[in-house]
């Protein structure tokens, strides 16, 4: 029985555990939850995960949420190589401070910045909130700086030598104000090179499969399909966005 794998590739996190399990030859039978048409909230999905996310897995009887979690349930089940998850205690433990550190300093501000300049205005109809959106940019900035001039100073990925499962979900994460038309990278040499890097690992072909739905423009007749999922969506947008 192939893992399931439960995801909606507009979401980094999702988006990083695709990766992963397609970079690694990991067998995997993909479910689609689509997020903007509410399908997080059915009944068939909530016996999955109750708490309504994304990503989820299941694994015959054994169900399993959260992107961490799930990249390290693979890495393990799947003896993956090394680097992703080094055997080594101080570098494992690396990548773990990078992963514990990443949800609240890189992937809710890039997250913000795509959700205000591009699914906000997309569910309502209205235009950019520009004031909102350079104060969110703003508080990216402070991570990229600290990525760029620390991190990134002493090693050229961000836990270990190597690339691993915090160089994963740092560059999902990082697409997401780039998919927004905001190129984050362009002040910062060494995040472009530690990019340019990723990629190579990763390698291109990968990265646009990935990637394809969040790049490519949405057509807006789609956002009033279900007028009532679209107002609940703005809703929440809007409450996790003030």
């Amino acid at each position: 029985m192939l893992v399931e794998l439960f995801l909606d590739l507009y979401s980094p996190p999702c988006r990083a555990i695709y990766i992963f399990a397609k970079k690694n030859g990991i067998p995997f039978e993909l479910r689609p939850v689509e997020l903007a048409r509410g399908e997080h909230l059915k009944p068939e999905f909530l016996k999955v995960n109750p708490l309504k996310k994304v990503p989820a897995l299941r694994d015959g009887d054994f169900l399993l949420a959260e992107s961490v979690a799930i990249l390290l349930y693979l890495s393990r089940k799947f003896q993956t190589a090394a680097h992703w998850y080094p055997a080594d205690l101080q570098a494992r433990a690396r990548v773990d401070e990078f992963l514990a550190w990443q949800h609240a300093a890189i992937q809710l501000p890039a997250t913000n910045v795509y959700l205000c300049k591009t699914l906000l205005p997309y569910f309502s109809g209205q235009p950019v909130d520009t004031v909102k959106l350079e104060r969110l940019i703003s508080r990216l900035t402070a991570t990229l700086q600290h990525l760029d001039q620390q991190v990134l100073a002493v090693r050229p990925f961000m836990a270990t030598e190597q690339v691993s499962l915090a160089d994963l979900m740092a560059f999902t994460e990082l697409m997401q104000p780039i998919a927004a038309g905001c190129e984050v990278f362009r002040d910062w040499p060494r995040l472009t090179s530690w990019r340019a890097r990723v990629e190579a690992v990763l390698g291109p072909e990968l990265i646009q499969e990935a990637h394809r739905l969040v790049l490519q423009p949405r057509d807006p007749r789609e956002a009033q399909r279900d007028p009532q999922v679209a107002q609940i969506l703005v809703h929440r947008l809007q409450e996790r966005l003030s």
